[in-house]
């Protein structure tokens, strides 16, 4: 419960950081995901993040398209997230947080999109969206800006840190939907790829 509503609090603070941002408060000006980018970094950190969203991206798809529409609804227990709203969590935090290093969430998307998007192939879309909405930010940031100040949440820090805020988000809620998956009989599809010859990835 207690964790429960520390993530009620972070999208509230999402959403209402992305109507009071200032350029005060952001290093850049902000952009879309519309935003041309450049070409994908080879090395250093962004190079190193991008492979992590390629993974989580893949992942959290493979998952959600892994998991029948009637166990979308499906909850551990009373007053936690279901399954899609897990998905969806996921996809509004990586549409938001982003805003913190000048990439504006695109029109029309809102935080109560966690509990009113719940159609499978609708929440497998916005997963997609909410991972090109970050790789756009990560590509449009220069590797100089990395250190450059920024604000998160109150919280003074720089660029780099929003980014690697983001990364451990998504692991933090990939392990939550595995577990999910797990209680339901649902093996994750990388997991079950080893059984078929599949490459050796760590046990999840």
């Amino acid at each position: 419960m207690k964790r429960r509503m520390l993530n009620t609090l972070l999208l509230t603070l999402l959403v209402m950081g992305s109507a009071a941002l200032t350029p005060a408060q952001s290093t850049q000006a902000p952009k879309t995901a519309a935003t041309p980018a450049t070409a994908t970094p080879a090395a250093g950190f962004r190079a190193e993040f991008m492979r992590q969203l390629d993974d989580m991206e893949k992942k959290y798809v493979d998952l959600a398209q892994a998991v029948p529409q009637e166990k979308y609804a499906w909850r551990p227990g009373e007053g936690v997230r279901s399954m899609s709203e897990v998905f969806m969590h996921l996809a509004v935090a990586n549409f938001f947080i982003p805003q913190f290093v000048g990439a504006k969430p695109p029109a029309g998307i809102d935080r109560n999109m966690e509990r009113t998007v719940t159609d499978k192939t609708k929440v497998v879309e916005m997963l997609k969206q909410s991972f090109d909405h970050v790789r756009q930010a990560a590509m449009n940031t220069p590797e100089t800006d990395l250190d450059k100040p920024a604000t998160f949440f109150g919280r003074a820090t720089t660029v780099r840190d929003v980014f690697f805020t983001m990364a451990t988000h998504m692991h933090e809620h990939l392990g939550q939907s595995i577990a999910y998956a797990r209680m339901n009989s649902i093996v994750p599809p990388w997991t079950a790829a080893r059984a078929t010859g599949g490459p050796p990835r760590p046990r999840q």
